[in-house]
């Protein structure tokens, strides 16, 4: 427990309780906020405020003292002046910086014009036995402030304020769906099958029910009940986990907005994607349309470019055929990319990824996916090769997926069946072993025409928040776990740590 703890703060620790004076406090006198104070504050000089956070650098003048005072609006600059804090002034040492306390004083300015609150009654609210690392400040992309955050989250403004945003953000998305009538629900996140999309799941058991279970990669089947069972317009924000690699856009456990309205279809649900970014435009980004995101300008204000899945592959690939495996086979070769034991429509996929994606730098919705990489989505009815699929890119990262939902019950038992035998040949980790008959029983109870949309809210607040990484818009991200000795040493002196470099785009 003492690892990390200086000395000096456990011996003042002991003195307060030795003095009968309790270091944490259960109640403190509470503040008002920064921001409040420092709006007007021409006009608000005499006035007795109270302000509650955590003390910067004490800076010591012998009868005078300054540092500042942080809470989650904002800075405001302390003055201790003995003469006003005649009790407070013999152990006033004992309060130092990183210390949580709760001033009340007078509102004033400095000799050089700073705003000031001029303590008059100083409460200790929690001493800090750890001084925050004096090389922290400035760090970026580091495991180490993804490890402490909560010390990012104090030492860093920009940080705690990309965080507030991200909240922000989740909020107004949750306000336009709501404006638009759809009902927010929640679904099974331990599911007996995992489904709605390819990916590899995490698995447990339950032991009552001696029943394997995997937490969900996503909710789109059991949000498809609820279209069956006649709810119509549903949404859900929630965690989805897929066990797979970690990168600057990956972290195994994520966010993920999905929406389901009946009687809609993909058109429908491209003009719900450019209403929600207009909607964020005009709250999120206070009438702005333009995001700095990797040292490039977008324009997020719709409407959106679109274009064919097929015509990019082709303009990328020219001469090769998408659905043929030989023509594929070739082409990624030629590119590098592993062949062996990977079914045909996953491969194409694979060298559309490789020479299309990182040049759709949107926002564009590519449409029309091929069927053989779209099991839930509806054929389309001129080209049964292809489904009412699109994907939304900007920068070259994809933040949605949508389609058509496929309600032909016989058609997805069918689709099911082809990926059971698939799973079966390729023996692979991301597919169902088994059919999902319940969910097939629904679809024969009739489920409307209805289109379906996913976007990822990471990487969405990462969008609009101009981070490069995905870890910067995730509170705790997901790292490689330190024995205690590394743990240790990575408080010490806040440097950063090797996994960083190992796992950053693993």
């Amino acid at each position: 427990m003492t690892d990390g703890i200086q000395k000096d703060r456990l011996e003042k620790l002991e003195a307060m309780r030795a003095d009968g004076q309790d270091p944490f406090p259960p109640r403190v006198p509470r503040g008002q906020p920064v921001e409040s104070l420092l709006t007007n504050f021409d006009t608000r000089h005499g006035e007795r405020a109270t302000v509650a956070g955590r003390l910067g650098v004490v800076r010591d003048f012998g009868k005078l003292r300054f540092a500042h005072l942080t809470d989650r609006t904002g800075t405001i600059q302390i003055g201790f002046q003995r003469d006003r804090l005649p009790d407070f002034w013999p152990s006033r040492k004992r309060v130092e910086s990183n210390d949580l306390v709760s001033i009340a004083g007078e509102l004033g300015v400095t000799q050089k014009g700073e705003p000031t609150l001029w303590a008059e009654e100083v409460v200790l609210a929690s001493k800090a036995l750890r001084a925050a690392p004096e090389k922290w400040h400035g760090l970026t992309d580091t495991e180490q402030r993804y490890r402490m955050r909560y010390v990012d989250l104090f030492a860093n403004p920009e940080v705690r304020a990309a965080f507030m945003q991200r909240s922000r953000i989740v909020r107004e998305v949750r306000a336009y769906f709501d404006s638009l009538d759809y009902l927010e629900v929640e679904t099974p996140i331990l599911q007996p099958l995992f489904g709605g999309a390819a990916a590899r799941p995490f698995t447990t058991h339950h032991n009552a029910l001696d029943m394997p279970l995997y937490l969900r990669i996503a909710p789109e089947l059991y949000l498809k009940r609820l279209i069956v069972g006649g709810m119509e317009r549903v949404y859900e924000i929630g965690r989805v986990f897929r066990n797979e690699g970690i990168s600057t856009r990956h972290n195994p456990e994520f966010t993920m907005l999905e929406s389901y309205e009946a009687w809609a279809d993909y058109r429908d649900i491209m003009a719900r994607v450019e209403g929600l970014f207009a909607h964020l435009c005009d709250t999120v980004l206070g009438g702005a349309s333009q995001v700095t995101f990797r040292e490039r300008e977008y324009e997020l204000r719709p409407p959106f470019q679109k274009a064919s899945y097929l015509e990019l592959f082709a303009a990328a690939n020219p001469g090769v055929d998408w659905f043929d495996l030989a023509s594929v086979t070739k082409r990624a070769t030629e590119l590098g990319l592993e062949t062996a034991g990977i079914e045909a429509g996953k491969l194409a996929n694979d060298v559309f990824e490789a020479t299309v994606e990182d040049g759709l730098l949107g926002p564009v919705f590519v449409y029309d996916y091929p069927v053989a990489i779209s099991p839930l989505a509806k054929r389309k009815p001129e080209d049964p090769r292809v489904t009412e699929r699109f994907e939304l890119f900007i920068a070259g990262m994809e933040l949605g997926n949508a389609f058509s939902e496929l309600n032909d019950p016989i058609d997805q038992e069918g689709r099911f069946d082809e990926q059971v035998a698939h799973k079966a040949t390729y023996t692979d980790d991301e597919t169902p072993g088994e059919v999902d008959v319940d969910y097939v029983t629904a679809l024969e109870f009739g489920m409307p025409p209805a289109g379906g949309l996913g976007i990822g809210i990471d990487r969405l607040c990462m969008l609009l928040n101009g981070s490069a990484s995905i870890r910067d818009v995730v509170l705790f991200p997901l790292l490689r776990r330190l024995d205690g000795a590394a743990a240790a040493a990575a408080t010490a002196d806040g440097e950063p740590d090797a996994t960083a470099a190992e796992e950053s785009e693993r």
